[in-house]
């Protein structure tokens, strides 16, 4: 009985906090929405500026800095020739994924960032960085799977690391289709905690579906 008192307590500190914050769902929600127009560095790199003025002014608050981080790694994969840059967008979404380890040591969606930014890092220099790169997405993605077995995230890491260890392992990457297929299948079952919360990568789980085909 006092584990549901307890757990409906919380609840409702979370609803009144939420509700007295009706600027920053606002801003987050507008800011959000910026993820579909960015096309290059430039767009990403304002959009995460976004986030990182929403976060210096909710410091409570880690969904901006966790945003913020999101641009910069993409900013890397955008970023087409220059290693360098590539590296200098992940030393910043490093420093705000050390942050989010510290704030929320025990959300699942973090470390699922984190293992996206280690796969960031290995396609700098693959030949070079694989080994290293690749068993710290993994264990990212292991960590993120031991808090959360349902987060789609983390099974799509996961999922794309098999795909491109599976040459090297003697593997067929199609005989990962089924397991493509099924996630996606069951991508829309996994209920974000609010509208602000992550909810990205389901186009690149259509995307390894449709090579399957």
């Amino acid at each position: 009985m006092k584990k549901i008192i307890l757990s409906l307590a919380v609840v409702l500190v979370s609803l009144v906090s939420m509700a007295q914050k009706p600027e920053y769902m606002q801003a987050m929600g507008e800011t959000l929405g910026g993820f579909s127009t960015c096309k290059n560095v430039e767009d990403f790199q304002a959009l995460g500026n976004k986030f990182e003025m929403i976060a210096n002014a909710e410091k409570g608050e880690w969904l901006p800095l966790y945003y913020h981080a999101e641009c910069y790694i993409l900013m890397s994969f955008v970023e087409l020739s220059d290693p360098e840059k590539k590296d200098g967008y992940l030393d910043v979404a490093g420093k705000s994924i050390e942050k989010l380890l510290t704030m929320v040591p025990g959300e699942a969606e973090i470390y699922a960032l984190q293992a996206f930014y280690f796969t960031g890092r290995l396609v700098v220099n693959p030949m070079e960085r694989g080994q290293e790169f690749g068993q710290l997405t993994g264990q990212a993605t292991g960590k993120a799977l031991a808090i959360d077995p349902t987060n789609p995230r983390a099974k799509m890491m996961q999922l794309q690391m098999n795909i491109g260890s599976a040459p090297f392992m003697g593997v067929d990457p199609k005989s990962f289709c089924p397991q493509a297929k099924e996630l996606l299948a069951n991508w829309d079952n996994f209920k974000p905690k609010s509208a602000i919360h992550p909810n990205w990568g389901k186009d690149q789980v259509e995307g390894i579906v449709k090579g399957c085909e």
